[in-house]
C-alpha cells in the first residue's frame, strides 16, 4: 500500500495538487487520468521520490519496494541487458555486486568469509538464485529473445530498449509499481503480455496512459486528476467517462425522480458488470460495481471537443483505384506491387511494423509524393482531406491568429463567426481564438488540423496517427466523431480502441505484399498478426 497525505505542488502560478489524500491499495490496478499538463506524470514522481512536494508527504510500510518505469532510455547503455533488468531491484543488485567483490579478493580474510556469508543468507531471501531466470522470463515474454540477454543497451533498437527498462520496472514483484506509458513502443503481442502480467499482479499498481484498450484490460480504479485533486472511482475507463456523462446528465435532469435516478444508475451498472473475462481484476471489478449508489458518481470538469466530419457531397460507388504502387526509399522498398480498390463505405485501417511504408502511401495517395511505378485514380465524386503525421508545414512561420489561420482552407470567404464556430468546437473559444499559430503546442495543433479537415467537408478522409499529442478527452470525441462520419477512409493508428471501433477493413502492407480483409481488427489480430 502506498498512501499520499496532504500533498500539495505548486510551479510558479500554476497549482498542480491541493491537499491531495488517497491510498493505492494492494490488488488493484489505478489508472491515473487527468487532462493535458494537470500533472500526472508530476504525481507519479512524487509517489516515487524524485520530486518533493510543498507539503504533505507518501507514505509506504517500511521494508516495501517502489518501482517505476525509466524514461531515459540511454541510462544504462554499457549495461548488459540481463544486468539491467537485475538493477531494478537496488538492493538485490548492490548485494550481487559486494558479493563478487569480496569473492575477487586475493587476499581473503576470515572477516570477509563471515560479511560473504551475511551476504550469501540476504541473496538468499531476495530470491537472488532465481533473477537471472525471472529476468529471462520477462525479457522473453515481453519480445526480448535470449541471444539478446548478453548483449549491451547500447546494441539494442529503440523500442527493444523499452522492453527491457520495463522488465527492469517489473522485475522481483514491487510492492508498488508506477508506470507511466507503458505501452508506448510496444507491439501487440507485448501489450497483450504486459496486460496479462498485470492482471494476475498482486500487488499495487498505478498507470499513465492514453491508451484507453490497455486502461480498460487492466484497471480496477481511476484516479481522477480534476481542480487540483485527485478522486478515485471504481471501474474501468470507459465505466469512468460514461459513469461522469451520466452524471451531468443527471445534474441536467433536476427535476428528475431520485427513484427513476437509482433506476438508470443501476441499469447502468449491471451493463459494464457483465464482463465475460474471468481475471481476477473483472471479478474484483464486478463486486465493487455493486456497491455504487447515486452520490458516488460524479460528473468531471473535462471539456471534450465536439468533433463532426460531414461531408458537402453524396459519395459514388466510384472512389479509389490503386494499381501496382512501389516505392524505394534510401534503398529499401517501402511499397511493393500494392493493389486495392476503395469501395462505399470503407473505412480502412492501415496496419504493419513499417510505419514509413504507411505514410508514403497516403502521401502519394494525396499527390505529395510521386511513385516509382503503379497508378491511382479518385472517382470524379470524390474529394479528399488529409492529416499527415507531421503536420508542421502548415504552422511554421505563420504570424496568423488560429480565426485567419483556417480562414485560409474555408471554401468560401466565411465569415470570423462561422470560423469561430469550428475553432470552439475543438475548444478554441473567446481569446484562444487570437493565439499565434506558430506559437501552439502538439496537441494544439491537432486540434486545429481537425478543425481544417471539418472545415472542407470532404466525403473521404485519410488519417496518418491522429492520437498522437491528443489528450483522452480529444482521443475519444474523434473516435465518436470517426465512428459517425458518413463517407469513406483509410487510416493508421497504434490506438487498439481506435481501430476495433470503427474499421470494417484491414489491410496490412507487408514486406511480401499485402493482407486485405474486410474484417474487425480484433479478428485480425487473431488470423494474421
Amino acid at each position: 500500500m502506498i498512501s499520499v497525505n496532504n500533498v500539495s505542488l505548486r510551479f510558479g502560478d500554476q497549482k498542480l495538487f491541493e491537499e491531495v489524500n488517497i491510498k493505492f491499495t494492494p490488488g488493484n490496478c489505478y489508472g491515473l487520468i487527468g487532462a493535458n499538463g494537470a500533472g500526472k506524470s508530476t504525481f507519479l514522481k512524487i509517489l516515487s521520490g524524485e520530486l518533493e512536494s510543498q507539503t504533505g508527504d507518501v507514505h509506504m510500510k517500511p521494508g516495501q519496494r517502489l518501482a517505476m518505469l525509466k524514461q531515459n532510455h540511454f541510462e544504462y547503455e554499457e549495461y548488459n541487458v540481463l544486468d539491467t533488468v537485475i538493477m531494478g531491484h537496488t538492493r538485490l543488485h548492490e548485494v550481487m555486486q559486494e558479493k563478487d567483490a569480496i569473492y575477487m579478493k586475493a587476499d581473503f580474510t576470515e572477516e570477509d568469509g563471515m560479511k560473504a556469508a551475511e551476504l550469501e543468507g540476504e541473496f538468499a531471501e531476495l530470491n537472488g538464485w532465481e533473477a537471472e531466470s525471472d529476468a529471462a522470463v520477462l525479457l522473453k515474454g515481453l519480445g526480448i529473445d535470449e541471444d539478446l540477454h548478453d548483449k549491451t543497451m547500447a546494441e539494442l533498437t529503440g523500442s527493444q530498449k523499452v522492453k527491457v527498462l520495463l522488465a527492469q520496472a517489473l522485475f522481483g514483484n514491487p510492492d508498488v509499481l508506477l508506470l507511466d506509458e507503458p505501452t508506448n513502443g510496444l507491439d501487440y503481442k507485448a501489450i497483450k503480455w504486459l496486460e496479462d502480467f498485470l492482471i494476475n499482479f498482486e500487488n499495487t499498481v498505478i498507470v499513465v496512459s492514453h491508451d484507453r484498450h490497455f486502461l480498460n484490460n487492466v484497471c480496477t480504479h481511476i484516479a481522477d486528476l480534476d481542480y487540483a485533486k485527485i478522486q478515485i472511482y471504481v471501474g474501468n475507463y470507459d465505466f469512468w467517462y460514461e459513469s461522469s456523462q451520466l452524471a451531468k446528465k443527471m445534474a441536467e435532469e433536476q427535476n428528475k425522480k431520485k427513484e427513476e435516478k437509482v433506476k438508470e444508475l443501476k441499469s447502468f451498472i449491471e451493463r459494464f458488470s457483465a464482463n465475460k473475462s474471468k481475471s481476477k481484476q473483472a471479478t474484483s471489478r464486478k463486486k465493487m460495481l455493486d456497491k455504487i449508489d447515486l452520490d458516488d458518481i460524479q460528473p468531471s470538469s473535462r471539456r471534450y471537443p465536439y468533433i463532426n466530419f460531414k461531408p458537402n457531397r453524396e459519395i459514388g460507388n466510384d472512389l479509389l483505384t490503386v494499381d501496382g504502387l512501389t516505392k524505394t526509399i534510401d534503398g529499401e522498398k517501402v511499397l511493393d506491387n500494392v493493389s486495392f480498390t476503395l469501395n462505399k463505405d470503407d473505412k480502412v485501417a492501415l496496419v504493419g511494423e513499417n510505419e514509413i511504408a504507411k505514410t508514403t502511401l497516403m502521401n502519394i495517395l494525396m499527390g505529395e509524393t510521386e511513385p516509382d511505378s503503379g497508378t491511382f485514380k479518385w472517382g470524379i465524386t470524390t474529394s479528399q482531406s488529409y492529416f499527415p503525421k507531421d503536420n508542421s508545414r502548415y504552422f511554421e512561420g505563420q504570424d496568423l491568429n488560429l480565426i485567419d489561420w483556417l480562414r485560409q482552407y474555408s471554401p468560401e470567404d466565411e465569415t470570423e463567426t462561422f470560423i469561430r464556430g469550428f475553432l470552439g468546437r475543438m475548444l478554441f473559444s473567446g481569446e484562444e481564438a487570437k493565439k499565434k499559430a506558430s506559437v501552439l503546442s502538439g496537441g494544439e495543433k491537432v486540434r486545429c488540423m481537425l478543425s481544417k479537415m471539418m472545415l472542407s467537408g470532404a466525403n473521404v478522409l485519410l488519417f496518418d496517427e491522429p492520437t498522437n499529442h491528443l489528450d483522452l478527452e480529444g482521443i475519444t470525441a474523434l473516435n465518436k466523431g470517426l465512428i459517425n462520419f458518413q463517407g469513406s477512409m483509410i487510416f493508421a493508428s497504434h490506438d487498439h480502441e481506435f481501430n476495433q471501433s470503427i474499421a470494417n477493413r484491414i489491410i496490412d502492407l507487408r514486406k511480401d505484399g499485402i493482407v486485405d480483409k474486410e474484417i474487425s481488427y480484433n479478428e485480425y489480430l487473431e488470423q494474421y498478426a
